[in-house]
């Protein structure tokens, strides 16, 4: 079994023979066989049990032929183990049964135990790296995203009382980012230990806060997270979520080897506003996906030329894909991605040639 490893090597901006592909939430609801896997068992129940949640993980890379698995999990997951009691609710997304409004309630976080508590974790993680021949990622959850929850209870709209923690109470909430920032490291690092291949921090809403508020109350935090995990060989990825693009110029000194893009920013645009150094992944809009595929391989094209302008480009969605996404879309376009991008890398590599 040959092993697919252009996923990694563009992460480390080394040449690629054609731009690697993968996307969020690639194993989901978009797939008639995973929705009838819903049928029987929740999300949590899934993650709980290892050889499924395994299957599930390489489920789009058997179907759609991607250049890298993510693990199949939630942000949620590690919440459990440092004392939060949720639940994952159909057509709402997590709920918080006591949100954490209080000192009180930050100082009764304990610290996350990863092999006690989240074993089936790591023994999914085990099993795919036993079984995969392309690049596992795992991920977490950044301490924003999982902030926003844990305080308003649920999904929000205008993060009221995550913003009102912030601005009243400054000292409470970074104790708070704190906390969460020692759980993210602490799971990443067992993802890594047990057989992760590179890990991605979700920051999916964190494109809520003007750049002041995020340099100020999130990126110490993010910048200690991954100067902690800095001695792992293993790619990382930052995702600052969606409508993020102005806090782009806020990372510069991140250690992370891959910024991903939302739609609203081109990858060019990306590069610029991020002083280069990163290798780059995005960035289609995942909407796109419901207009045919000539229009759909249009628009990738456009993100591809945009990509191999420079070396380190992984070609993904600007954020998860949805329920309605088709699979045989998905398989189209992931092949188009390929052929295209061979095409266009070849073809550049020839004309750089002559020139010499």
């Amino acid at each position: 079994m040959s092993y697919n490893d252009r996923f990694i090597r563009a992460c480390r901006q080394e040449k690629v023979d054609q731009v690697p592909v993968w996307y969020m939430r690639q194993a989901g609801r978009y797939d008639p066989e995973y929705r009838k896997i819903k049928e029987k068992y929740s999300l949590l129940e899934i993650c709980r049990q290892p050889e499924l949640a395994a299957e599930v993980t390489m489920m789009p890379v058997r179907k759609l032929g991607v250049d890298a698995a993510i693990l199949y999990s939630d942000i949620m997951n590690p919440v459990a183990s440092i004392g939060i009691d949720f639940d994952i609710v159909a057509n709402i997304g997590p709920v918080i049964a006591s949100p954490i409004r209080t000192a009180a309630d930050v100082e009764k976080l304990k610290p996350i135990d990863v092999e006690g508590d989240l074993s089936h974790v790591i023994e999914t993680i085990r099993l795919l790296d036993r079984e995969l021949d392309v690049p596992l990622i795992t991920f977490a959850g950044a301490p924003f995203t999982i902030a926003s929850y844990l305080i308003e209870g649920r999904p929000s709209k205008n993060y009221l009382r995550t913003k009102e923690m912030m601005y009243s109470e400054p000292a409470l909430w970074h104790e708070l980012m704190r906390k969460l920032g020692d759980m993210v490291i602490a799971y990443l690092r067992a993802h890594m230990t047990a057989g992760g291949k590179a890990f991605q921090l979700f920051d999916s809403w964190v494109g809520a806060l003007t750049p002041s508020d995020f340099r100020k109350f999130v990126l110490p935090t993010i910048e200690r997270i991954f100067a902690e995990l800095s001695d792992l060989p293993q790619p990382k990825i930052y995702f600052p979520g969606v409508s993020s693009g102005e806090l782009l110029p806020e990372l510069s000194n991140v250690k992370s080897d891959v910024i991903g893009l939302d739609w609203r920013v081109s990858i060019d645009e990306g590069r610029r506003r991020l002083n280069k150094g990163f290798a780059m992944q995005g960035n289609l809009d995942p909407t796109v996906l419901t207009a045919p595929i000539a229009v759909i391989e249009s628009y990738a094209k456009e993100i591809i030329d945009s990509g191999i302008n420079e070396p380190g480009f992984i070609f993904n969605l600007g954020h998860g894909l949805f329920p309605e996404a088709s699979l045989e879309k998905l398989a189209e376009l992931t092949a188009f991605v390929h052929d295209y991008s061979k095409m266009a890398i070849a073809e550049r590599s020839r004309k750089e040639a002559s020139h010499v």
